[in-house]
């Protein structure tokens, strides 16, 4: 059993609450899903409970987390750095070989999808996919035998085979899990019970509410709850309203009569005080009434993005003409006479398998595009420190011609997209991964580019960041080529699809 009680969290350098007075158990056999919007605590959370000495010296904990002699097997959001590795070299760093049987090591690959030989190769890690890369962190952390699970976003650039094989490893490895995840399906189909974080005020107050429910039937509710507080609310309102008109028409009243009454009534003067008196008592109450009605429910916004100053290419125009009899990598042969035509404001979305080459497909174009010229390209990489320096802050980082008037658009543009005024001038290692996505997002507005290049845009967004980005990608002026394996930017696309197999 996982035991938390009374868990509070400051950030330690601007002072934010993150997380308060959180209490909770987990065990048997339960999947509590962490949902939330980008910064809202949830990584610090599962590091607060799996490795709490990451966060010394930027956030500061009391309360307690007990462990009660569990065996807590930790995948973190962010893939460490493995560079000069090979597949093989990370396997036996971990020692999945040493400590596991091969009938034991073969049932976890066929339990992860993944390929039987992966772990022996000596494909270098930079050469693996970001799936492949997940699914063998995962096979070396299930390898040690753990009793119970923290993963951090485990659906993270995993494609449509390994997310059904991540839910059906969900579902049956009968294990107390505790898990981070935005992906609506994942989370539809594997959780038993949900921990939602929130910050609301502009980001100044932490809430959380936890529901021993499905994920589905939690957002239902929550949804149904949220209506009938915001009807209650207005109902109260349109009383109080009514009340506060009769109340100032007897107040009013009674004043006029004080100020016209004649001196020589001093029975009249004496009846009016106790008039004014009761008018005063009514007010009492009714300020007690307001101070105790129902609150307008209150909840995080969606943020706020848009390209501006980007115009429409000629339909005419070439964008890309690229023949490509062979794509590889790491010695391995991905794809043959691939054939890619853009013109205009075409919009090319990429899918397929981890492996197949659907990410050095995109850095190939990327150099294309490069070496041609013409073009103001925008790239967002997969691994966001492929561009972002992890020591600079966003408004260091985005900041380029050194003038006020662009710091004041960084700021405020950050600001809509629920970053705060102190996130801004924290470095890139402190934010989270969807508040790095959103960083790399403001610099491709600022660029106003003519062509887009994305791989997996939405892969760390929330719920409420995530469509609009989708919106961003689908009306886009320019043309754009996009990696995913978002389910609900598939089923949107109205543009071309190339699908890279085995």
């Amino acid at each position: 059993m996982l035991t938390i009680q009374h868990l509070t969290i400051h950030h330690a350098r601007d002072l934010r609450p993150l997380i308060r007075d959180l209490s909770f158990t987990l065990s048997g056999t339960e999947r509590l899903a962490v949902i939330g919007e980008e910064g809202d605590g949830k990584s610090t959370l599962l590091q607060a409970i799996a490795c709490p000495e990451k966060l010394e010296g930027w956030a500061e904990m009391t309360g307690s987390i007990h462990l009660n002699g569990e065996k807590l097997g930790y995948l973190a959001q962010e893939t460490p750095d493995l560079e000069g590795l090979t597949a093989y070299d990370y396997c036996a760093r971990e020692e999945v070989f040493s400590r596991t049987e091969l009938g034991r090591l073969a049932e976890l690959n066929r339990l992860l999808s993944l390929p039987q030989d992966l772990c022996w190769s000596d494909t270098p890690w930079r050469c693996l996919s970001g799936g492949e890369r997940v699914k063998l962190r995962l096979l070396a952390l299930m390898a040690a035998g753990p009793t119970m699970l923290a993963l951090d976003e485990p659906g993270n650039d995993l494609d449509l085979e390994a997310l059904e094989a991540l839910e059906r490893f969900l579902l049956n490895c009968r294990l107390p899990v505790l898990y981070v995840s935005h992906d609506e399906h994942l989370l539809m189909r594997t959780a038993t019970a949900v921990l939602h974080l929130e910050s609301v005020y502009d980001r100044t107050e932490p809430r959380w509410t936890l529901a021993n429910i499905p994920y589905a039937e939690y957002v239902k509710e929550r949804a149904e709850g949220l209506d009938r507080q915001e009807q209650q609310w207005q109902m109260e309102r349109r009383q109080q309203r009514e009340r506060q008109a009769r109340f100032d028409r007897i107040e009013q009243a009674v004043r006029y009569a004080q100020e016209n009454i004649s001196r020589g009534d001093p029975h009249g003067g004496r009846l009016l005080k106790k008039k004014m008196k009761a008018v005063k008592s009514l007010e009492h109450r009714y300020e007690r009434e307001a101070e105790a009605a129902v609150e307008r429910p209150y909840t995080e916004y969606r943020m706020d993005a848009a390209f501006e100053g980007c115009a429409p290419i000629p339909a005419g125009r070439t964008i890309l003409d690229m023949d490509l009899p062979l794509l590889e990598a790491g010695g391995r042969i991905l794809a043959r006479d691939l054939h890619i035509l853009l013109r205009g404001s075409e919009k090319l979305l990429i899918t397929g398998p981890n492996g197949a080459g659907k990410t050095t497909l995109l850095r190939l174009i990327r150099e294309t595009l490069a070496e041609k010229g013409g073009f103001k390209v925008a790239y967002m990489p997969q691994r966001y420190d492929d561009l972002l320096p992890p020591d600079q802050s966003p408004a260091e980082y985005l900041h380029t011609d050194g003038t006020k008037e662009q710091l004041t658009r960084i700021r405020t543009t950050l600001g809509a997209m629920k970053l705060t005024q102190d996130e801004i001038t924290h470095p890139m290692k402190a934010l989270s991964g969807g508040q790095r996505a959103k960083v790399l997002l403001l610099k491709m507005m600022l660029e106003a580019p003519d062509v887009l290049l994305l791989d997996e845009p939405t892969r760390n967004l929330s719920p409420l960041s995530a469509p609009v980005m989708r919106c961003l990608i689908l009306t886009f002026p320019g043309a754009a080529v996009c990696v995913t394996h978002d389910r609900l930017l598939m089923e949107a696309w109205t543009g071309q699809r190339l699908e890279l197999d085995r």
